[in-house]
């Protein structure tokens, strides 16, 4: 087997053909929802929360067969179906079109497939095993999120806007550079860390001695 190709796609106005609207349609399409893809479902049997997706325009829907021509003009196609024959189908029409194709459990049947991500923010860290094992990649995943916590999100999101001040300033290159490595290394968070959980007593303080005046 040849390596895969870790990339993170932008899907925003492409079309995206989900096949299968049952419980892990519904998750693969729950997933597709904030990357402003516009995605659409086929299935016969749907669930409530796709249902409602389609009722509030966040996807379009339709409840019928499956059809090679609904893949005419798709960027990538994700089939939940528990038929190996129709699986088939989907990934022969979807080669014969260049269009991408993940059939959901069955990696031989798949250009491209779901990783585990820990998300915190714009922060996103990528695990697979090619298929290989998926309750492995959950694994480290779980121990990926308890390494990186929630604080993370709001961290990445303050290294954003202060890279742009400091690739906008005066300073030459290489300062440039050793302070953005600095400011982004373990210790800076830390730093961060242990700052916020300094200030959260005193502003408790606070808040009680502004309670008890209220009180007096």
């Amino acid at each position: 087997m040849t390596n895969l190709f870790p990339l993170f796609v932008k899907l925003e106005g492409r079309q995206v053909l989900v096949v299968g609207a049952g419980d892990i349609g519904e998750q693969k399409i729950r997933g597709l929802l904030g990357t402003g893809a516009l995605v659409h479902a086929v299935a016969l049997q749907v669930t409530d929360a796709v249902q409602g997706w389609a009722r509030s325009c966040q996807i379009t829907l339709e409840t019928r067969h499956f059809v090679p021509s609904d893949l005419e003009g798709r960027f990538l196609v994700v089939a939940a179906t528990s038929s190996q024959q129709l699986n088939e189908q989907i990934f022969e029409a979807a080669q014969a079109r260049s269009v991408l194709c993940n059939i959901v459990d069955v990696p031989e049947l798949c250009d491209f497939y779901y990783p585990a991500v820990v998300q915190r923010g714009d922060l996103q860290i990528a695990i697979s095993t090619a298929g290989q094992s998926p309750s492995l990649a959950a694994q480290i995943r779980q121990r990926l999120e308890r390494e990186f916590g929630h604080g993370y999100a709001e961290w990445v999101r303050d290294l954003g806007e202060t890279r742009r001040r400091v690739l906008t300033s005066d300073l030459d290159a290489e300062t440039k550079r050793e302070l953005l490595n600095s400011l982004a290394s373990r210790e800076a968070f830390e730093a961060r860390v242990k700052a916020a959980s300094l200030r959260a007593p005193a502003i408790t303080g606070r808040e009680s001695a502004s309670q008890e005046n209220v009180a007096t």
